[in-house]
């Protein structure tokens, strides 16, 4: 569960200033950590991450009015970037996630709740 932050998944460990590393979060590899940790048992720790991420993002849409392409997911809210290009608003699947996950959460039995 190291992986797992106030917002989300980070998708590495490493800090370098680079798009793919910490603090960064990106909604494609969210959703593939999040399905992954449902097929092999992880259900509640999975639902805990979507929690996370969702909260994150609509911190950032109230704050900004727009959804992006990465999220800072240690600090909610916080600056993000890195990489070779500005922060771009939300793709499909910056749009999409979210209101999967939404959907997912709110299927999701009272008992499998936070950890």
């Amino acid at each position: 569960m190291q992986f797992l932050r106030p917002g989300g998944w980070v998708t590495t460990l490493d800090r370098s200033a680079q798009q793919w590393d910490a603090p960064i979060g990106w909604a494609r590899l969210q959703w593939v950590v999040y399905v992954g940790m449902n097929n092999y048992g992880f259900a509640r720790q999975a639902a805990e991450g979507a929690r996370r991420w969702f909260e994150n993002n609509l911190d950032v849409y109230r704050t900004t009015g727009r959804l992006l392409e990465k999220y800072n997911v240690e600090e909610i809210g916080g600056p993000t970037g890195g990489g070779e290009y500005a922060v771009q608003n939300g793709f499909g699947w910056t749009n999409g996630v979210p209101l999967r996950f939404l959907k997912e959460l709110e299927a999701e039995p009272a008992s499998a709740g936070r950890t």
